[in-house]
């Protein structure tokens, strides 16, 4: 079936210290694996519009620009919120930005490092992993990360599916070879952030590991 790929989660410096691709790098990696679009989300910092639209008609690929917010009940992924927030965030406040905004948030990874130590030794069960207050406050969950293990993925997609959420994907990629490796295909072509948050609300799409 065909669709627009994209990877939802990107990280490249100098925005992301934590990073060590260059945006340059990042997309001629996404042209070579054949992504339509990508998403700079670099911690709770933004790129110069300018720079972003320079980067999509040099590369040849759809750049759009999004946010990776700490707050204080886990990271989230924010689509349409042009202000940065430098410091941790209470979630509730997050929210409310967000929605005056017309955004769209996404819970990232939000089982990260949860499971390390097993489920059966943290006694935590997808009923309590759903009462995690992150949850009420967001309008979709992460559930392909390819920075996280199987059982994390796995533990979110069942928590989605438990909260009626939908579950997205994005690479979480902070090197070049690890751009694209989680993906969400849309049914709908998009060209702007704005329609991009219509067609994650719209529901039309599905996630895939590509490589």
């Amino acid at each position: 079936m065909p669709g627009m790929k994209i990877d939802l989660h990107v990280h490249t410096r100098p925005l992301s210290p934590c990073s060590n691709m260059e945006p340059e790098e990042m997309i001629r990696e996404a042209r070579r694996i054949g992504l339509d679009g990508v998403c700079l989300t670099e911690h709770h910092r933004l790129w110069d519009p300018r720079e972003v639209e320079g980067l999509a008609r040099e590369g040849g690929v759809r750049v759009f620009q999004g946010v990776e917010i700490t707050t204080d009940q886990g990271d989230v992924l924010v689509f349409g919120l042009d202000e940065e927030l430098l410091h941790v965030v209470p979630v509730e406040e997050l929210r409310a930005r967000v929605q005056e905004a017309g955004g769209f948030m996404i819970a990232a990874h939000p089982f990260r490092g949860f499971l390390l130590f097993g489920v059966s030794q943290l006694r935590v069960d997808v009923e309590q992993a759903c009462r995690r207050p992150i949850f009420r406050h967001v309008d979709a969950v992460e559930v392909l990360n390819c920075r996280l293990t199987l059982e994390e993925n796995e533990m979110a997609r069942k928590v989605a599916g438990r909260l009626g959420l939908p579950g997205l994907a994005g690479s979480d990629a902070h090197r070049t070879e690890e751009v694209g490796r989680c993906i969400t295909i849309l049914q709908k072509e998009v060209d702007s952030v704005e329609e991009l948050v219509a067609e994650l609300r719209s529901g039309r799409f599905r996630t895939e590991t590509l490589r």
